[in-house]
């Protein structure tokens, strides 16, 4: 509590923000993208944006897991429940919008979805009911990847499958400094994910790229302490990976979860919703394991989803080009009572977090 408080003192924020300051070019924008919902809240929560100069912004990359799951695969969680599998997931997939329903409206029609708080809880569902079919719906960046397999290689009961929607987090941030009209300065990393892999995944930006890295915490000096390490790497022209969450992330990450991540899964090119086809962003059960693979198991396939509904700008938000604020829909006709676009759903939404940061 007492190291939590201190990443809290408002004395010390100010004191860093001083800096940043001083530090920060007098002409010019510089941009910064952070790749994580948590740092989003964060920074939005505490009004970091408020402390900073006009001229640095720091925006919202796609870090929130439920906001980036495309269409189809929700379609594909929809077709299964509707065939009379019991769905089960976390509570913040539930009103992702598919092309056509959410889980939650197929739930209104009768499929038996479940809400469960970890992989585990599916697991003890499927034993106490053996005669029904259950289904993971596996979402989640390597944050959450390492669970998942650990109950695969634990052989669950034959009545539960996967649908596995996990994504991993570097090929994500390489779409984003390649896009041109984007022009960003520097990335803030998601602590959580380095947590898991390390630093290394991270080593191409500053090496290829010329783009400072920073791995950061989650408390309001954190945020504030990577802002100003990515804006002196920019004063000394000298990009580098540097680690701000130190307490928590090491270079080599959690190599255990690592090595049971890569012998449950490999990797494939997969859809992000709002920003496409990604290369080697996407988890797939291995060759091992694939009598666990939903799709196969009960013939589920969706060819595409209607990813963006009418007036629905996610796909910019979730990339940074616009505010919330700036899409027509934002608290008007997508709510986080009744959300239209995938971004106002989950608690690491975008939209979602300013939105109730305006109401509270």
């Amino acid at each position: 509590m007492v190291e939590k408080l201190r990443f809290r003192d408002p004395d010390l924020a100010k004191r860093v923000a001083e800096k940043i300051h001083k530090i920060a070019p007098k002409e010019g924008t510089v941009k910064i993208c952070h790749v994580c919902g948590t740092h989003e809240w964060t920074i939005t929560h505490y009004g970091i944006r408020s402390l900073l100069p006009e001229n640095i912004e720091v925006i919202a990359g796609p870090g929130c897991p439920v906001c980036i799951v495309p269409a189809s695969e929700i379609d594909e969680t929809v077709q299964l429940a509707l065939k009379g599998v019991a769905i089960t997931c976390f509570g913040d997939v539930l009103r992702v919008p598919g092309s056509k329903m959410s889980p939650l409206d197929a739930k209104a029609e009768g499929a038996d979805v479940r809400v469960v708080y970890s992989v585990a809880d599916a697991v003890k569902m499927a034993e106490k009911e053996p005669e029904k079919d259950f289904a993971f719906f596996a979402v989640g960046f390597e944050t959450t990847a390492p669970s998942t397999a650990v109950e695969i290689i634990n052989k669950p009961p034959e009545n539960l499958s996967f649908l596995v929607s996990h994504r991993v987090i570097p090929p994500a941030m390489k779409l984003l400094v390649e896009m041109k009209d984007l022009s960003l300065n520097g990335f803030i990393a998601p602590g959580h994910v380095s947590t898991i892999i390390g630093l290394k995944p991270y080593e191409l930006f500053p090496k290829h790229y010329k783009m400072p890295v920073v791995v950061a915490g989650f408390e309001p000096i954190d945020v504030l302490f990577g802002v100003y390490m990515i804006l002196k790497q920019l004063s000394e022209n000298k990009p580098q990976l540097e680690n701000e969450y130190v307490r928590a992330v090491h270079w080599e990450g959690n190599t255990r979860a690592q090595e049971i991540m890569q012998k449950v899964f490999g990797t494939v090119d997969g859809n992000w919703r709002g920003l496409g086809t990604i290369p080697f962003s996407k988890l797939e059960l291995n060759e091992d394991f694939t009598s666990y693979d939903a799709h196969l198991k009960h013939d589920v396939k969706v060819e595409k989803g209607v990813d963006i509904q009418k007036g629905c700008r996610c796909h910019l938000i979730v990339i940074g080009k616009i505010r919330p604020t700036e899409c027509p829909l934002f608290m008007k006709a997508c709510t986080p009572h009744k959300p239209v676009g995938a971004c106002m759903v989950s608690t690491e939404g975008t939209c979602r977090i300013w939105a109730k940061t305006q109401t509270c």
